[in-house]
């Protein structure tokens, strides 16, 4: 699938204002192993604001990390957004880089990223990724990243929180996961599994945790070669398991 600017374009009311605003952008987009890394991000620890506000926030402890953001989202779409501290932040001293360009939040939607908060709505991951192996490394490597680390257990862990009314669309999803790990590079993990615990949000809606596992050594092993954290800290607590 490629995004044109005719696409595009359907999202504006003023089609001159849609033109201005869109002619710089290098259309048209097509599916990459990069783009699929920047779908992951939004899946993870990205944020992807809808209609009629529509912008992309992306959060992270690191500057390093933001502006590795940053560069990628720049060689695709040849813009920029901003970073600024998160002061409201209740989990310590965190970043966010904001891209406040309605057509690049447009066409990562259209492309499958998930528009909204991920834990009251049902996604999945879209097939252009699925289908190409390449892709799906990227895409998996920097969901990991974002949501996944090397527990005290010497297994790996990700996991991802939903409304307790779309705990069956949060398990479909880490089975497309767990399917294509055993796929494309013969890695194993648990079923996917939630736990006991929950939390309440401020609105009553109740929200659980969902988890997937890395187990066995061979598999661990075959993470760590394929597809690894980009993470230092990860990444360097991840190769521990080596020895």
């Amino acid at each position: 699938m490629n995004i044109t600017k005719k696409e595009l374009l359907k999202y504006y009311k003023n089609s001159k204002r849609g033109e201005k605003a869109l002619q710089n952008y290098p259309f048209p987009f097509k599916p990459s192993v990069q783009l699929a890394g920047i779908m992951g991000d939004l899946f993870g620890d990205g944020h992807l604001q809808g209609n009629p506000k529509w912008r992309i926030d992306y959060t992270s402890k690191s500057t390093t990390e933001l502006k590795r953001f940053e560069k990628e989202i720049k060689e695709i779409f040849n813009v920029k957004g901003k970073i600024r501290e998160c002061s409201t932040n209740k989990y310590g001293k965190t970043f966010n880089y904001g891209i406040n360009y309605k057509a690049v939040a447009i066409t990562l939607y259209l492309f499958g990223a998930p528009g909204g908060n991920k834990v009251l709505q049902p996604f999945k991951i879209p097939h252009w990724i699925l289908d190409d192996k390449e892709s799906f490394r990227r895409f998996i490597q920097r969901l990991f990243d974002c949501e996944g680390w090397p527990d005290s257990e010497g297994a790996i862990l990700i996991e991802m929180w939903k409304s307790q009314d779309l705990l069956n669309e949060g398990i479909d999803f880490f089975q497309s996961i767990k399917s294509k790990l055993k796929e494309y590079f013969d890695i194993d993990t648990s079923d996917p599994f939630t736990y006991s615990t929950n939390k309440m949000r401020k609105d009553g809606i109740k929200t659980v945790p969902i988890r997937l596992k890395i187990r066995r050594k061979d598999s661990i092993t075959k993470f760590f070669k394929e597809i690894g954290f980009e993470n230092f800290e990860k990444q360097r607590k991840l190769s521990l398991f080596m020895r």
